[in-house]
């Protein structure tokens, strides 16, 4: 097993970027991220190695965005989180031929889990095993969900073409 500080160093941009997708707030994002890696600091000897590494990060930094969640009155927007989208090898689907502000406005407005499959998917590159296994669902569950969002976003992007 990796020191915390190499597991920083290997993940923690992949963490930022999910939660200033969630966020819409650099410095909210970063903050978050920190919380992140002290709550796994805090309970690193608990990691039994059942998941990747990264799977229990984003389980955890899911859990801090969750608890922060509840202690605000904020929306969430996803203006800014675009950039993560230019920055990152991601998905390559038909996304990447429109605005990517446009796509996360459609991608704000789905409902949850599909929403959080997506995210976990393009602005946290994880498989869908690691997918299925932060929701608590199987791999295949994550791909027809994650089918199912790009889908409903083509659909709404082709109607605003129109």
């Amino acid at each position: 097993m990796d020191s915390m500080d190499e597991i920083y160093r290997k993940h923690s941009k992949m963490i930022y970027y999910y939660l200033l997708s969630k966020v819409n707030d650099p410095d909210l994002a970063e903050e978050l991220t920190q919380e992140t890696f002290y709550q796994a600091l805090k309970s690193f000897h608990t990691f039994e190695g059942r998941s990747s590494v990264s799977t229990w990060l984003c389980g955890i930094s899911g859990h801090v965005y969750q608890m922060w969640c509840r202690k605000q009155t904020y929306t969430v927007e996803l203006d800014t989180a675009a950039e993560a989208l230019k920055d990152e090898p991601l998905e390559k689907t038909v996304f990447l031929e429109w605005d990517s502000k446009e796509i996360l406005k459609h991608l704000h407005s789905l409902k949850d889990p599909m929403r959080e499959v997506m995210y976990l998917r393009l602005i946290g590159n994880l498989s869908f095993q690691d997918i299925g296994e932060i929701m608590e669902k199987s791999e295949n569950w994550a791909r027809v969900n994650f089918y199912r969002g790009k889908e409903k976003i083509i659909e709404e992007v082709r109607k605003n073409e129109k």
